[in-house]
């Protein structure tokens, strides 16, 4: 694996329609690695599965633009990364640690409420990603309604951070795990379960299609669900906490 970005040009916008459909379209005209892009609301905003992400002023919408060129079957591991760099970039602005935490893959939790999201969106050619886009999405000051969901809000932690500040230290946690990844994927691995909830949470994927208990990520960063007395290794889907 290589990742060499040595200088973010960070790009700031009052309205975009999205800004990983904004960063999408800066890559396919050959726009370099290393340009995060930050909007102050969203018209189009996207969720996983095809979800609306509402994108009310005041919290954080950016995307950041990678070429990894990376096997396709590896860029698991870089939903992986951007969710520990933002766990670790949120943790600067809580009066408490240890309050929030992963869900695989990325999603950013406060006990069983959505904090933060991330999606990613790439394009493979002959099997590489040519490039890579990763959607970063943080309830800062509120907590958007959605249905059959709980939400929380960096504020309601008792933390303050604008989105300029958020930018800055995420890029330089993106920097850190994007020089670790190359080195093997191991160290990522581990740091990510440190901050993922406890082993033995029970999670449930798309909707109850199954149920288990978490017991970690295989080696290859699968989510590992005990179901019974069988262990499944996921490599998709939509995990919820229960």
């Amino acid at each position: 694996m290589t990742a060499d970005v040595t200088r973010w040009r960070i790009e700031r916008y009052d309205t975009l329609d999205s800004t990983s459909d904004f960063c999408a379209r800066r890559a396919a005209t050959g726009e370099p690695a290393g340009l995060m892009v930050l909007a102050g609301r969203q018209t189009s905003g996207r969720g996983r599965a095809g979800r609306q992400w509402n994108s009310p002023a005041g919290n954080f919408y950016g995307s950041v633009l990678l070429r990894p060129n990376i096997p396709a079957g590896q860029g698991g591991w870089y939903a992986l990364l951007a969710g520990l760099a933002l766990i670790e970039a949120l943790d600067a602005a809580l009066p408490t640690p240890g309050r929030i935490a992963l869900k695989w893959p990325n999603d950013v939790m406060a006990g069983d409420a959505k904090l933060a999201g991330i999606l990613l969106d790439a394009t493979i050619e002959n099997g590489v990603i040519a490039w890579l886009v990763i959607g970063v999405g943080v309830n800062l000051v509120t907590a958007p309604h959605v249905p059959g969901r709980t939400t929380a809000s960096l504020a309601s932690l008792g933390g303050t951070m604008t989105p300029e500040d958020l930018a800055s230290v995420l890029c330089t946690r993106l920097d850190h795990w994007l020089g670790v990844l190359p080195l093997g994927s191991e160290t990522l691995r581990r740091a990510w379960m440190a901050r993922a909830h406890p082993e033995g949470a029970a999670l449930t994927v798309d909707g109850g299609r199954l149920t288990g208990q978490y017991v970690g990520l295989d080696k290859d960063g699968a989510l590992l669900l005990r179901d019974g007395e069988r262990v499944v290794a996921l490599r998709g889907g939509d995990v919820a906490l229960i």
